[in-house]
């Protein structure tokens, strides 16, 4: 029964648990963000740019969901790195009310089978066929949500692109009745969990990857060295907040480029990270960055454990 019997009362409190799963690069990270609001998962055309698993929040009417944003599975390779993202994927499937296993909408592949292959049992998938916005010829798209169909017992099949606002407001209401009626564990304006700290991290490893294109690796990294905060001087004023980051590099080939030629690419780095942070924060941003270089981090337990991987 969803409805309080009180005529007084709205509708009971939900709220739950959604798990975004899919391979690297089918959009997780955009539906997450376009789900909670705002920007809080990094998103860059780079393949595993998600390594954390992000918590973000939406209330919607008596509603609040609570979305678990994992890492996109790694098949390729199986290094440090890749065995702690696919632990974090593992671990957020196995305790959630409601899965949406994202695809690109027409594909599937090998890559889409092995992330369909860890979901468990007894906890509804919803098949979203995200990014329809690029399949030309709807005709098509019939025959592959049967042959989907047959894949797996999926609870629903929802056709959608995740920068339509439409199908985001369409898509809550389609996931609000799998989630148990329970009291709320958020405030309603709540959208993270994430500290600010861990924030600043994402934000300049975004800028870093969205600037660098496809030459740096992405076993490159951030590392926040400082993070503090100092109270407005006046009334009306914003706080200030001072971050100082590390990003970390595998060569000297790769520092050079993330520098750029005199400091350019750096500092654009800088900018467009701090520009973001003030909005996300509300807050007057100072930050410094500083590249290193650490050969082999990616491969070393203990330094991936150091950088703040599980």
């Amino acid at each position: 029964m969803s409805e309080s019997t009180d005529p007084g009362m709205g509708p009971a409190q939900r709220c739950g648990l959604v798990a975004i799963v899919g391979k690297p690069n089918v959009g997780k990270s955009t539906l997450l963000n376009a789900l909670v609001g705002q920007k809080i998962s990094i998103t860059s055309r780079k393949a595993q740019t998600t390594r954390h698993r992000i918590t973000g929040m939406r209330t919607v009417g008596a509603t609040q969901f609570v979305f678990v944003d994992t890492p996109g599975f790694q098949t390729r390779h199986g290094n440090a790195l890749n065995r702690s993202l696919n632990k974090t994927v593992l671990g957020a499937v196995g305790d959630v009310d409601l899965v949406l296993f994202v695809v690109e909408a027409g594909q599937f592949n090998q890559a889409d089978e092995r992330v369909l292959k860890l979901l468990a049992e007894g906890v509804p998938v919803l098949l979203i066929a995200n990014k329809l916005d690029t399949v030309h010829r709807r005709a098509e798209i019939a025959p592959w949500l049967q042959e989907m169909q047959q894949r797996h017992p999926f609870a629903e099949i929802v056709p959608m692109a995740a920068k339509n606002a439409k199908d985001i407001e369409r898509l809550f209401g389609i996931c609000e009745k799998y989630l148990p009626e329970q009291p709320w564990w958020y405030a309603e304006d709540e959208l993270t969990d994430r500290s600010e700290k861990f924030m600043a991290g994402e934000m300049v490893r975004e800028k870093l990857f969205r600037l660098t294109g496809d030459e740096l690796p992405y076993t490159s990294t951030v590392v926040i060295d400082k993070f503090e905060e100092e109270a407005p001087q006046k009334k009306g004023q914003k706080r200030l907040v001072r971050i100082a980051a590390t990003i970390v590099v595998e060569r000297d080939g790769h520092k050079a480029m993330v520098i750029g030629d005199k400091g350019e690419r750096i500092k654009r780095i800088g900018t467009e990270a701090r520009v973001e942070l003030e909005k996300l924060m509300d807050a007057k941003v100072f930050l410094e960055l500083w590249v290193k270089v650490r050969s082999g981090w990616a491969d070393d337990e203990a330094r991936v454990r150091s950088f703040g991987y599980e």
